[in-house]
């Protein structure tokens, strides 16, 4: 089992929740995130002042999901999240250990 997370543009979130529903992946958890990379952040003017904002916002994706479903959940989330501009994001993937459903006991991808 795979726990795959992506930091994608707030805005391209329903595009991939659709996207990963039609392939088959049952759920997510989405977080609204703030960071920033290679962008830097931008300055702004408010009233009369500029300032810096260094954080950007962002969107996480944490998705659990068997190993067999990774490569084409990868492909899925590039795919719809590409805007082919700065700060589209990134995609980690770790080795989930174990997964339990807590109402039902069930354990490994039983509990998917």
């Amino acid at each position: 089992m795979k726990l795959l997370t992506a930091i994608i543009k707030p805005f391209k979130l329903d595009d991939v929740r659709d996207e990963l529903s039609k392939i088959g992946i049952k759920g997510l958890t989405a977080s609204e995130v703030k960071g920033f990379g290679r962008q830097k952040g931008h300055t702004e003017l408010y009233r009369g002042a500029e300032y810096i904002v260094d954080f950007l916002p962002k969107t996480k994706i944490e998705i659990a999901l068997e190993d067999s479903q990774l490569d084409t959940a990868i492909e899925a989330i590039i795919k719809v999240a590409n805007t082919g501009k700065i700060g589209d994001g990134k995609i980690f993937v770790f080795d989930l250990e174990q997964v339990i459903r807590i109402r039902t006991g069930e354990t490994g991808t039983d509990a998917l």
